[in-house]
């Protein structure tokens, strides 16, 4: 009868070992699968951050005015229209991002705030056109990686918006002249004859590190 008790009690001891390193195993990866070490953890932690910090930065630059200056910085005498110093086949800056005492503060903001620290930008602009939501882009650095992070910013273009010079100084060409001779991105007024508003274009910047 004693032998049996041993014998027992070795049994349930041993149930009870096995469950304590179950337990603890168990725990072990739980713990791993939500470290900050983790791949996917940490990537989703920058590309939050990343994406709060563009959207920071176009609510800033928008609230200086610096946003839709940049918008108007648009070469519209050019035979092939585009942005003020732009090489590429859209009429964007294409593998840069503009930089002079001229250029909107905007561009330089984002050459301090992500390339200057080693993060990529493009900058894609979306308006209307007869319903259609099409897009014009503004810089283009190169592919966006599968953890790029993304913001966006709404600018009201108004008929009597002034067209910038390359100069930064305000033309005598308003957005709505520039649309009606076809020089400018933004062609189409959605708002109608009796308003001031012109159209809406959608900043999007993307920002992924390199």
């Amino acid at each position: 009868m004693g032998r049996d008790s041993r014998g027992q009690a070795h049994t349930l001891e041993a149930v009870a070992a096995a469950i304590v390193l179950l337990s603890a195993i168990l725990f072990a990866l739980q713990v791993t699968a939500v470290t900050p070490l983790s791949g996917s953890t940490s990537n989703q932690h920058i590309e939050t951050q990343q994406a709060e910090l563009a959207q920071g930065l176009l609510a800033g630059e928008a609230e200086n005015g610096s946003l839709k200056r940049t918008l108007l910085y648009y070469n519209t005498s050019a035979e092939d229209d585009r942005f003020h110093g732009a090489t590429g086949g859209k009429g964007q800056y294409d593998g840069r991002i503009p930089t002079g005492p001229n250029v909107p503060a905007f561009a330089p903001a984002l050459s301090e705030t992500f390339l200057d620290r080693g993060t990529a930008v493009n900058v894609n602009l979306y308006y209307l056109h007869d319903g259609d939501r099409r897009r014009q882009p503004l810089i283009e650095l190169g592919t966006p990686s599968d953890h790029a992070a993304t913001a966006t910013h709404q600018v009201t273009l108004f008929e009597a918006d002034a067209i910038r010079a390359a100069d930064g100084s305000a033309t005598g060409e308003t957005v709505a002249e520039a649309a009606s001779n076809g020089t400018y991105f933004v062609d189409r007024d959605v708002d109608g004859a009796d308003s001031p508003a012109f159209n809406v274009v959608e900043v999007e910047v993307t920002v992924w590190r390199m």
